[in-house]
């Protein structure tokens, strides 16, 4: 598939801390390691901070009907002293939930002429299952470059390279793209698919998430893996020729990790009933252990 210098195991058990994986042939980008003490707010040369319940002016509960407010508060958001940065929702006594959403600073991330673009992340899902689950929706995800002009989604297109809910071990890869409801992309569904974290559970262990965009390949492709195992694409036949120019032809993407409680796709999952419920438990971290982009420009490897 392709080959890496710095791989972590899952076969021997999950690690806390992982280094930076250095591909062979690929150039970095952008990394973050967050490593600092613990406690530190992620670094604010790296990320902003979305806080609220909507971008200003944007569509209230952040489009999806979500339950909780964002915060830059460390009880929410902060490095763990341990390599690793902590995503984490709260309840008070009143019922609110709160968690926390950052997106880099950084909106040009793309696939260069004739060649590929890898973002990718080790993440470990809150380890929350069940009835004490239902509301959890965490995500590592990318925006095109418009839609912090002009908040034009989903033409903007919208990649989610891991998305969870409701602490089901499966991990959705999906695109987002053309007119919203239906158009293409089949909105607000979005084209993709899942799969399941083999070994260890999503919620349990690490696992490392992993989508490309080639422009090598003819006809383009969007590829996603879980744990560097291929689950879904798309590719460029699929979708009509001016809405691929328009997902593909952004200044380029920014990147965004939060945990969302409750909204449209907890909703789904959750057959149709709203969440989060009151046996849902707060306290769960997103753990995040590095997050990275990588480009290359060359001949298509096997996949």
């Amino acid at each position: 598939m392709f080959l890496a210098i710095i791989v972590s195991s899952l076969a021997s058990g999950p690690v806390a801390r992982a280094a930076m994986p250095q591909y062979a042939g690929w150039n970095l980008q952008f990394g973050d390691d967050f490593d600092g003490p613990a406690g530190q707010l992620p670094s604010a040369t790296h990320w902003r901070f979305d806080t609220g319940q909507n971008y200003p002016g944007g569509p209230p509960n952040w489009g999806t009907n979500e339950s909780q407010t964002y915060t830059k508060s460390p009880a929410n958001i902060g490095l763990d002293g341990s390599g690793n940065l902590r995503i984490t929702p709260r309840r008070d006594p009143q019922g609110h939930w709160t968690s926390a959403r950052i997106e880099t600073a950084t909106d040009t991330f793309r696939a260069p002429e004739g060649g590929v673009m890898r973002i990718e992340t080790r993440i470990q899902m809150p380890d929350v299952t069940g009835k004490t689950a239902l509301g959890y929706w965490p995500a590592f995800w990318a925006l095109g470059q418009s839609y912090r002009r002009i908040g034009n989604w989903p033409q903007s297109g919208e990649f989610d390279i891991m998305e969870n809910v409701n602490g089901i071990n499966s991990v959705w890869g999906i695109l987002h793209c053309g007119v919203s409801p239906g158009g293409p992309c089949r909105e607000t569904n979005g084209l993709g698919r899942r799969a399941s974290c083999l070994i260890t559970t999503c919620q349990a262990a690490f696992h490392t998430y992993t989508f490309e965009w080639d422009r090598r390949a003819k006809p383009g492709q969007l590829r996603w893996y879980v744990d560097r195992k291929l689950y879904a694409h798309v590719s460029q036949n699929q979708l009509p020729a001016d809405t691929w120019k328009e997902v593909t032809g952004q200044g380029g993407y920014f990147l965004l990790l939060n945990v969302a409680m409750g909204g449209g796709f907890s909703y789904a999952m959750a057959g149709g009933h709203s969440t989060p419920v009151s046996t849902t438990e707060p306290g769960h971290a997103m753990v995040v252990d590095y997050v990275g982009v990588w480009t290359r420009v060359g001949p298509s490897e096997a996949h």
